[in-house]
């Protein structure tokens, strides 16, 4: 299979640097005289052909029908053509002035077949069969070139269409569309008919913009956002009631942010019209993350929220409760930079919506935690939000909807501290989003499930994901998510290219709305300042940080600013941290979340008590999937001990996190453990960037995929790549590795299928 792209020059597109490229130009000047020779009867004048050839630049079209338009007089000599920047301007008034010309039947035929988008030649001849135009008001348009009938209506350029269209009075236009609507079947075309019965309509009609809003339900049910927006906000336009007028228009909006490139954010209210008295509960609308940019270099995942002033959160109408869960989940992804109405408020107008009628979905138990949580606190969400997480992971086929609602189940699963549901949701929706080809939900997928990579210490696999998450958006023209990324490069410790990473994040974050992305980085600078020993700096980040309770990034902050706190002697901070802290890790209750707090409480304890939770720490999160955790838990201890003198058994624990830390290129925490380690006097030794491996990601992906015993095919499926294009990156792994077979590769343990 092969693919053609054509793009228009100039372009700032850089989707398809590299591929192989044809620059089309236009006629060289000899064929384009030759052209124009035989396109124009009787006498051309020197300079009038070389005005034509120099304004028309080779464009063969133009060299065609521009002199048609002409008269004899004017092909002789003398007259003055339009610049070549207006070229599709002036095509388009000749195609004009040519119709013009057509007999007044011919005319309004053309004009049917301009309306109808489809080109669906039965359709515009019962239109025109019901205005009485016969089939032989054809034949002038057919001679004079400019459309052709057979099975569909094909107009010679697209210039042609819109030139009838945009030339006739409006109320032929809505004497077209009428007909094209009688004409249309209502049981087997229902949208088009309704399409063509709006563009008909005079002022406002309710019966038309209900049937428009039937059509947007159907679109939506077929995944066209597009569609859908359009739809509604024509319903909208022709709906008399105010109060049904912003009905329509608020998921027209979050239809319409799916699908165009917005670059700021905005509270929205709905177009002007009279204030209705019932509007106050229709206020809540749906948010939606804009994933779509300006510019590939500028996207933004900034959200809105949609609540009219003086709306009330009273006799919210049903249909309302999965808006209001988007308004919550849109309020806790601005965070710290989001405007009002806030989370509270969603969460308030949650509460009061009537329940969803048995059997509730997965979705709407999410709705009735999060309204508890933002309303009666952290320890009384924790039972239905965990309800809400079980249902996800119960569903035994997730949709492709469902799959739009797991990066706020993982982010919840984070939040009550449970990695075994945070691992079987996001792999879950990983598997979910390649499976149905979602390339919208994947790369934010592929990023949950790589922090959870993270998490679990294979950083190999994580740095996978993300290559594969950052080309999937960078294709796709959508927003570039680093959190996973930014998550990776603190634990691995690289302070310079982690600083510069978590720079740009910054200055993204900030400039699309992203408070919680501001959760995330600064989190991430004090996990990678604590990692260097840089402990002030790690203080001031990781209070910043904890300023805003973003959702399953707050307690990671504290847990940051205690230990830097202990490190530079913030005592008071240090200690209220603490307690924030203990609040949620004892309400969670899992080995995860009491493994953590036990290592923070041990930083601020002394003596016998010190060691017991240290060693608790250490039990705990060896139950867990956080590796990285247990092995700073180890780091911990180990640092203790050697500071109570006791070398031997220091050694133990800081050789096991040494070895923990360099297994999975968590370089600054390796280092640290190694200082630790030699003032024991036990030497140990650096990782060699030699012993690496030289693997790129993508071939230690590829390589850890068919080590599972998955096909080419297969792989190419997962990755959306060729099976030949596994095979190539198949022999180097290969090479590199100093193997021959797969059977070999299946053989190799694990850590030597790291990307370098």
């Amino acid at each position: 299979m092969a693919i053609l792209v054509t793009v228009r020059e100039p372009s700032t597109r850089h989707d398809f640097d590299g591929l192989p490229e044809l620059l089309l130009h236009g006629l060289a000047e000899e064929d384009a005289r030759t052209l124009l020779m035989r396109a124009v009867p009787g006498r051309l004048d020197d300079h009038v052909r070389d005005r034509i050839l120099g304004e028309t630049r080779g464009n063969p079209l133009a060299l065609l029908d521009l002199p048609r338009g002409m008269s004899a007089a004017e092909l002789a000599g003398g007259f003055e053509l339009l610049a070549a920047t207006d070229l599709p301007g002036h095509l388009e008034d000749h195609y004009h002035q040519r119709a013009r010309e057509l007999p007044g039947a011919t005319q309004r035929l053309l004009l049917l077949a301009a309306a109808e988008p489809m080109g669906d030649a039965t359709l515009v001849w019962r239109a025109a069969q019901t205005l009485g135009i016969e089939r032989s008001s054809l034949a002038p348009a057919e001679d004079a070139q400019l459309v052709e009938v057979g099975a569909r209506v094909r107009f010679r350029h697209p210039l042609v269409r819109s030139a009838l269209y945009r030339a006739a009075p409006l109320s032929e236009r809505r004497a077209a569309h009428r007909a094209l609507a009688e004409a249309t079947d209502p049981d087997i075309d229902p949208d088009r008919r309704a399409w063509h019965r709006a563009r008909a309509a005079v002022g406002v009609d309710e019966p038309v913009a209900a049937e428009l809003e039937r059509s947007a339900d159907r679109a939506r049910a077929r995944g066209g956002a597009a569609a859908a927006a359009a739809f509604l906000a024509e319903a909208a336009d022709l709906t008399p009631d105010p109060a049904d007028r912003g009905r329509r228009w608020l998921p027209r909006r979050r239809s319409s942010m799916l699908r165009h490139r917005t670059r700021r954010s905005s509270c929205w209210r709905p177009p002007s019209s009279p204030r209705s008295t019932n509007f106050s509960a229709r206020g809540w609308s749906g948010c939606a993350r804009r994933s779509r940019s300006p510019a590939p270099a500028a996207a933004t995942h900034r959200p809105y929220c949609v609540m009219p002033p003086g709306a009330s959160s009273r006799s919210t109408p049903r249909w309302l409760a999965r808006r209001i869960s988007r308004a919550i989940a849109a309020a806790m992804f601005a965070g710290r930079l989001g405007d009002e109405p806030g989370v509270r408020e969603a969460a308030e107008a949650a509460q009061a919506a009537p329940a969803a009628p048995p059997p509730q979905r997965a979705i709407d138990l999410l709705l009735e935690g999060l309204a508890t949580r933002f309303t009666e606190g952290y320890a009384a969400g924790l039972a239905p939000l965990r309800k809400a997480l079980g249902a996800f992971r119960d569903v035994e086929e997730l949709t492709a909807h469902d799959v739009r609602w797991l990066w706020l189940a993982c982010r919840l699963a984070q939040d009550v501290w449970d990695d075994e549901l945070w691992h079987v949701l996001a792999t879950r929706g990983l598997g979910v989003a390649r499976e149905t080809g979602a390339l919208r939900v994947l790369p934010i997928a592929a990023t949950y499930r790589a922090s959870l990579h993270v998490h679990a210490g294979t950083f190999g696999a994580a740095s996978s994901l993300i290559e594969e998450a950052d080309a999937i958006t960078r294709a796709t023209d959508m927003a570039p998510l680093k959190y996973a990324a930014l998550m990776l490069a603190a634990w691995r410790g690289d302070e310079a290219d982690g600083l510069d990473l978590i720079e740009a994040g910054r200055l993204e974050a900030t400039a699309r709305g992203e408070g919680m992305g501001l959760g995330v980085i600064e989190w991430a600078t004090a996990l990678l300042y604590n990692g260097c020993g840089r402990y002030d700096e790690a203080l001031a980040a990781a209070q910043r940080g904890s300023e805003h309770d973003d959702v399953g990034l707050f307690a990671w902050a504290l847990v940051e600013l205690i230990e830097a706190g202990v490190r530079s002697g913030a005592t008071e901070a240090t200690s209220a941290a603490l307690d924030r802290l203990s609040e949620r890790t004892q309400a969670s209750g899992t080995d995860w979340a009491l493994g953590i707090e036990a290592g923070s409480r041990a930083l601020l304890s002394d003596g016998r008590a010190a060691e017991a939770l240290y060693r608790e720490a250490v039990e705990r999160l060896a139950r867990t999937r956080g590796v990285v955790h247990l092995a700073r838990a180890r780091l911990l201890y180990g640092e203790w001990l050697r500071r109570e003198n006791r070398r031997v058994d220091a050694r133990e624990q800081l050789r096991g996190a040494h070895e923990m830390f360099r297994g999975i290129g968590a370089e600054a925490f390796a280092e640290r453990a190694r200082h630790e380690l030699e003032a024991t006097g036990e030497t140990a030794r650096r990782r060699n960037d030699d012993a690496r491996g030289g693997l790129t990601p993508q071939e230690a992906h590829i390589a850890r995929l068919a080590k599972e015993g998955l096909s080419s095919p297969e792989i190419g499926a997962q990755l959306f790549i060729s099976p030949r294009t596994v095979q190539y990156h198949l022999h180097k792994v290969f090479l590199k590795l100093d193997i021959t077979s797969r059977n070999q590769l299946s053989r190799l343990p694990a850590s030597q299928l790291n990307p370098a």
